[in-house]
């Protein structure tokens, strides 16, 4: 299953959210949404600098991930995020012993 890492921002509403409800409502309603879409919720963390919360995610497939990216942007409580695809070592080495064709610019 495809494992994630997300980065992400809250508007001033959804800070807001998170001063009246606290952290572990937010790690329980994120647990949900990924959850409802046949994924698991490896961790959340709050974090200073960049991102307000940084989460480990497994989701199915492609479009289970579009479809928690959308809801979540949707209900406007999130500002700036970020996506990372997140590779396991044995994935490098499987893709390290693919034979690639390149020819870098100029030769």
């Amino acid at each position: 299953m495809p494992k994630y890492l997300v980065r992400n921002t809250y508007t001033e509403e959804g800070m807001r959210g998170v001063l009246d409800e606290g952290g572990s409502s937010r790690r329980d309603a994120a647990a949900g949404l990924v959850e409802s879409l046949g994924g698991t919720l490896e961790s959340l963390y709050f974090v200073d600098g960049g991102a307000e919360v940084v989460l480990i995610v497994d989701l199915p497939d492609k479009p289970s991930t579009v479809a928690a990216v959308a809801t979540v942007v949707a209900t406007g409580a999130m500002g700036t995020g970020e996506l990372t695809p997140l590779m396991t070592p044995e994935e490098i080495d499987e893709g390290v012993k693919l034979a690639a064709a390149y020819r870098p610019p100029g030769s």
